[in-house]
């Protein structure tokens, strides 16, 4: 069975899937690295044209969210199908299953944010006037928080991932007006009031 794959296998399948994933960015025209010729490991200022150029940014958090609700869908979908199985097993699938699927819906999602359409919807309907699609860098780095939050989720109990959520929502949302419910709020329905709000005005 695909979720029985030993623990060496999934790593070595996760590091394929990314590496291929590095290389569409590259044939889409992605740049590897920031144009500005250097990488940080932190890039703080939501507004500027090396916003997702390198490792880090204000956003890094919202991947991490993807990871706890990656983790909870898939530890939800594994025990559904465990159950109506022929033999009734309990179990859910593998961690390794999981991840490994987490990784592939957190790439299938970044090479559709990287697409014209959404950077043309990012820049006319958020705050991301400057957003010309991610460098590869940062697109795999993107990646890997999501693993972070997956990990996490995995050993923390539920009330402290819950608790995680909330307080990087907060702690975002204060220090650029913007984050992962305020970013799929604008790109779906953009309100003015949020827009000037983020604006400043």
């Amino acid at each position: 069975m695909f979720d029985r794959m030993s623990w060496q296998k999934y790593a070595w399948a996760v590091v394929g899937v990314i590496g291929i994933f590095a290389l569409i960015l590259f044939a889409m025209g992605h740049v590897p690295i920031c144009e500005c010729g250097y990488i940080k490991l932190m890039s703080g200022i939501t507004q500027s044209s090396e916003n997702s150029q390198h490792i880090a940014d204000w956003y890094s958090f919202s991947h991490v969210i993807h990871g706890f609700g990656f983790y909870a869908l898939f530890w939800f979908l594994g025990k559904r199908t465990r159950r109506n199985a022929p033999d009734g097993e309990e179990k859910t699938w593998s961690v390794g299953a999981r991840l490994l699927f987490a990784v592939l819906v957190e790439i299938a999602w970044e090479l559709f944010e990287n697409s014209d359409f959404i950077i043309n919807r990012y820049r006319a309907a958020t705050i991301s006037f400057d957003y010309y699609g991610d460098s590869i860098i940062n697109a795999v780095s993107d990646v890997l928080f999501m693993m972070l939050g997956f990990h996490l989720a995995s050993k923390l109990p539920i009330w402290a991932t819950i608790t995680l959520i909330i307080a990087m929502e907060l702690f975002v949302g204060f220090m650029i007006r913007d984050n992962l419910a305020l970013n799929i709020i604008m790109l779906l329905y953009p309100f003015q009031a949020i827009r000037n709000w983020q604006m400043g005005t």
